[in-house]
């Protein structure tokens, strides 16, 4: 069947294609000038005063956490531990019983105790059941003495491999549990499933917010057995990668694809965040004197190898400079081995001094970038890097101008899931380093498309998914594009968005 929908322009990154798009069958058949493009017969879909532009891409999203703090207890606001225990007290009440209560979103830069909240600290708050409470960059975490005792955690537990405990002089653990310890704990006591309803509610969000894909990042488990549960009713596409941590765990998630959800490969973590100060820094953070947590192992290479030979592709997490030079020494390995370079991805990407931009661009790997992370660490992010190595931090002009392939995300629930305060934090980077700024929109349509191997955005030939918004991105300046308003989104040929005024961000 054919439509054809028009507004007042069709545009890319690239310029003004015409003012209509012509579908047949959920493909674009033409692009052009309204008038000659109409048909007799072919109904039309008028938009007077929009402009239609790519559907967006999202490369590095996490649907189920995003999922499950839309109902969830967050912390994001809170400007005190007194506070946080209120919250948490609260929540207790609403929800009585013995079961686990799970917090995030926590953010300690922001903080009057500028600190994290210790065991004591939640104790004091709920004494009776298990408590986690992760930071918003997910690489560090509190638990309460609840969780520790049913993770097994004492004095004696060593720290696990690429994670540690924070610890008294006495060796008695604080509480506070740095990457792969997060693990330990929510292996205890795990989250409630997120049901198929709340799911299925936020991807509709994420069409209003003018989504078509996003690249997913599943723990193998129970997030995804949550994304195939809604594999047949997904309003936009998904392309998962696993964090598995066997070959087997990729087997099974590959057979388990249909629908509008895609297996696209495997996730890893060679290091964790600035905020948690376990990325792997090749000089100490300037605020605490460590070099961060490497996390990648051979182990990891294997398991790229075994992705790769499945047909999938390979999402490193890097974003120290120590991090990001050994997966590129990895990646490299492997390219040599005969695979495309547009298999791999870098994962944030942060700091790149030395040569690891020249290196990035020179192999062809993908930097996927969230540049919305910016603003969000403006109050803190040169305590951490220091002066010197801030004009290498989140360096995405130096990336695009050596020739490197960009893709963008949001990392959401990390950051906000709305592309356009994306695109407009990539313009104006909150003032940090405003010489690697960028001028276009492209990091979310034709990079992210790349990276999730689809066809060009927008093109003929190509899928209809492309989003009617009331105003020129083009043209718009950076406060104009976080104001943006989708009108509709289309995946496939068939509009998705069915309520705009869902409340899509918890600030």
């Amino acid at each position: 069947m054919r439509k054809l929908v028009h507004a007042d322009r069709v545009i890319r990154h690239d310029g003004v294609l015409g003012d209509a798009v012509l579908i047949e069958d959920g493909v674009i058949v033409a692009i052009g000038e309204h008038a000659e493009l109409q048909r007799p017969n072919v109904p039309e879909e008028p938009f007077p005063g929009a402009t239609i532009i790519p559907g967006l891409r999202d490369a590095h999203f996490h649907p189920i956490w995003y999922a499950d703090l839309l109902d969830g207890i967050s912390l994001k606001s809170a400007t005190s531990i007194a506070e946080v225990q209120q919250r948490l007290s609260r929540a207790a009440e609403k929800s009585p019983g013995r079961g686990p209560l799970h917090a995030s979103r926590l953010d300690d830069d922001h903080l009057v105790d500028r600190r994290l909240p210790t065991s004591d600290d939640l104790d004091a708050a709920v004494p009776d059941r298990p408590v986690l409470v992760t930071r918003y960059c997910g690489h560090v975490a509190t638990a309460n003495s609840a969780a520790l005792a049913a993770a097994g955690i004492t004095a004696a537990t060593p720290d696990p491999p690429g994670g540690s405990f924070d610890r008294y002089e006495s060796g008695e653990p604080t509480g506070v549990l740095r990457e792969t310890a997060i693990g330990m704990v929510v292996g205890a006591v795990p989250r409630p499933r997120v049901g198929v309803n709340e799911l299925l509610h936020a991807m509709r969000m994420l069409a209003s917010l003018g989504l078509t894909s996003i690249g997913a990042m599943l723990r193998f488990g129970d997030e995804v057995d949550a994304i195939v549960a809604v594999a047949a009713e997904l309003p936009i596409k998904v392309h998962a990668y696993i964090i598995a941590d066997t070959p087997e765990e990729l087997r099974t998630a590959i057979d388990s694809a249909g629908g509008r959800l895609q297996w696209q490969g495997i996730k890893r973590f060679a290091d964790g965040s600035f905020g948690a100060h376990t990325a792997a820094m090749v000089e100490p953070f300037t605020d605490v004197d460590t070099l961060g947590t490497l996390r990648l192992t051979d182990y990891d290479r294997t398991l790229a190898a075994e992705s790769l030979t499945l047909g999938g592709d390979v999402a490193f997490h890097g974003i120290g400079d120590r991090a990001i030079a050994a997966i590129l020494d990895q990646f490299e390995e492997l390219i040599a081995d005969g695979w495309s370079p547009d298999r791999f991805r870098i994962e944030h990407a942060s700091v790149l001094t030395g040569d690891l931009v020249e290196r990035i661009a020179h192999t062809g790997v993908i930097a996927s970038v969230q540049p919305a992370f910016l603003p969000s660490e403006t109050d803190w992010l040169e305590a951490r890097v220091g002066s010197e190595r801030m004009p290498r931090t989140y360096p995405l002009r130096s990336l695009l101008d050596a020739g490197a392939l960009l893709a963008g995300g949001s990392d959401c629930p990390v950051e906000s899931p709305n592309p356009f305060w994306g695109m407009a934090a990539a313009i104006d980077r909150a003032g940090i380093v405003p010489e690697e700024g960028l001028t276009s929109a492209e990091l979310f349509t034709e990079g992210s498309a790349a990276a999730l191997k689809q066809p060009r955005p927008l093109a003929i030939g190509s899928p209809a998914d492309f989003v009617v918004v009331d105003r020129n991105p083009l043209t718009a300046t950076p406060d104009e594009l976080r104001a943006t308003t989708v009108l509709d989104t289309y995946v496939d040929g068939t509009p998705v968005l069915v309520d705009r005024t869902l409340p899509w961000w918890d600030a």
